[in-house]
């Protein structure tokens, strides 16, 4: 079943547009990345979602209820760990969950809970008193009570260290192979690509990519990262690759390794244009373009 849908979904402040015409969806069982640079429009998609915004145009729906006019039944199956999210000053990690309990109606053991996003130490301790990364943990263990079918996530590993991240996405794993449908925005590229099944890419409010990892590294030319080792390097050269047909990006990495992100027919037109400038190729190999090479081939810019 589909769990969310979104079919051209613009909002506009004034002279801003937030979003522009973002149709997409996910599926039970998917995790779904969700990308772009700040001021992309990442968070009002969802906060329409949430009903914390109303869309200019278009819709959005969760398990088929409209966002707006359904938005208690939209929600009653998401479990959410918002951006901005903050605890309650005076409870304890063990009343945060058992708030979420009653407020979920559901039976989930808040002991288990705490185990399982791992701050069980802590269960007594006010939420106050938490590190960021506790903080976070806790937060989406109240996300994960009653088994909901959705889980909306706002950069759900901010603050971990890279042990707990991992702990994180095991945790999503499970979450999805129990069947439920995991959307997700971050900034942590390489924790997308290690996780997602599918990932957008938003720009200016405009979906410019919605496809597996592999797709999207077969839609940039075949995803084929060069590096080239010279023994000189200048913007006259960065630039005559860049011209080379089939060069996406081009970059400098340790002052002498020329980083070209190419189709597969391009590698030897850009060795050819080396040596054709009169630079001294010392080495070359070729890696998988990975999230980040496409994630700036799509937005034209580096990370958030």
């Amino acid at each position: 079943m589909t769990a969310i849908s979104a079919d051209g979904l613009s909002k506009r402040y004034a002279t801003v547009t937030a979003l522009d015409r973002v149709s997409l969806s996910v599926e039970e069982g998917e995790i779904f990345g969700f990308l772009g640079p700040n001021g992309a429009g990442k968070s009002t998609f969802i906060n329409i979602l949430l009903d914390f915004a109303r869309p200019t145009d278009g819709s959005a729906a969760l398990f088929g209820n409209d966002c707006q006019a359904e938005g208690v039944a939209a929600r009653g199956r998401v479990g959410v760990l918002p951006e901005g999210y903050s605890v309650f000053d005076r409870l304890t990690g063990r009343q945060h969950v058992e708030y979420a309990v009653r407020s979920k109606d559901a039976d989930d053991e808040p002991v288990e809970i705490l185990d399982r996003v791992g701050i069980l130490d802590a269960a007594e301790r006010q939420a106050s008193d938490y590190s960021k990364g506790m903080k976070q943990r806790l937060v989406l263990g109240m996300a994960l009570v009653g088994e909901p079918d959705l889980l909306i996530l706002d950069e759900p590993t901010t603050g971990l260290d890279p042990n707990g991240a991992a702990e994180i996405r095991s945790i999503l794993r499970e979450e999805r192979d129990r069947g439920a449908a995991i959307f997700f925005s971050s900034h942590i590229l390489e924790q997308v690509e290690a996780i997602c099944d599918r990932v957008a890419i938003l720009q200016d409010g405009e979906l410019v990519a919605v496809d597996t990892i592999d797709g999207l590294r077969q839609s940039i030319g075949g995803g084929t990262k060069l590096l080239i080792d010279v023994d000189e390097l200048g913007d006259e050269t960065t630039e005559a690759v860049r011209g080379v047909d089939g060069v996406e990006t081009v970059t400098i990495r340790d002052d002498s390794t020329l980083e070209v992100t190419c189709t597969n027919d391009a590698k030897m037109d850009v060795v050819v244009e080396l040596q054709r400038l009169g630079a001294d190729v010392v080495n070359f190999r070729t890696e998988e373009a990975s999230l980040e090479d496409m994630f700036v081939a799509y937005t034209g810019g580096g990370r958030e």
